[in-house]
């Protein structure tokens, strides 16, 4: 299969998040997302995009203005995802920071396995995005880092928070790993793998 076949089929394996039925739009950022994480973001042109989409150039500009538009279409909404999703887990269980963090796991995991494509994009390629789209991002990626943070000083006491954020980040690379696994182990394995090696690391002793 080619990657234009791939990505024709669905880059991100996401949905809109709303229950409403995608529209082309959705299907084309789709194609995208699937064409950047695989060829890089300077390895694809709009007519690629076009080509894969099954729409000629004035269609798809109807959409999208560029392919920074498109970039940002992808990741904004999902680094506002992740925020909405890590505050609801960390709200709904609060007198309890070991499930707080559970839940936190559970839901970043099922997230990076859902999506890989956009993992990918959010490692290599946000530095192609303009200033203001890309400090958005930022800005809602501390935030939801902080989520992380006020758990593990919970669930650790006396923990400085600057060492919390260093095993928030820690946690984020073994659950943002997904773009780099193979398909040799199944996708329930693989999350149990990950849960298990993230809820590991973060819950072991931090004293020195």
């Amino acid at each position: 299969m080619t990657v234009e076949q791939q990505a024709a089929q669905g880059g991100t394996n996401g949905t809109t998040g709303t229950g409403r039925r995608r529209s082309r739009r959705d299907e084309i950022l789709d194609i995208a997302v699937g064409l950047f994480a695989a060829r890089g973001y300077h390895g694809v042109s709009m007519d690629n995009i076009g080509a894969a989409a099954g729409v000629t150039g004035p269609a798809l500009y109807h959409h999208f203005a560029n392919k920074e538009a498109m970039l940002a279409a992808a990741l904004i909404p999902v680094s506002e995802g992740l925020l909405a999703g890590g505050r609801e887990r960390a709200a709904g269980q609060s007198d309890d920071p070991r499930a707080v963090l559970e839940s936190l796991i559970d839901f970043h995991v099922d997230f990076a396995l859902a999506h890989p494509a956009v993992i990918a994009l959010h490692l290599n390629e946000l530095d192609r995005l303009p200033d203001e789209p890309r400090r958005t991002i930022r800005r809602l990626q501390r935030l939801y880092v902080e989520e992380w943070v006020n758990v593990l000083t919970v669930l650790h006491p006396g923990l400085p928070d600057g060492e919390a954020r260093v095993l928030a980040h820690a946690a984020f690379g073994l659950m943002n790993s997904t773009p780099f696994l193979g398909g040799e182990v199944d996708r329930l394995r693989r999350a149990e793998l990950l849960r298990g090696a993230t809820l590991g690391a973060l819950l072991a002793r931090t004293d020195s």
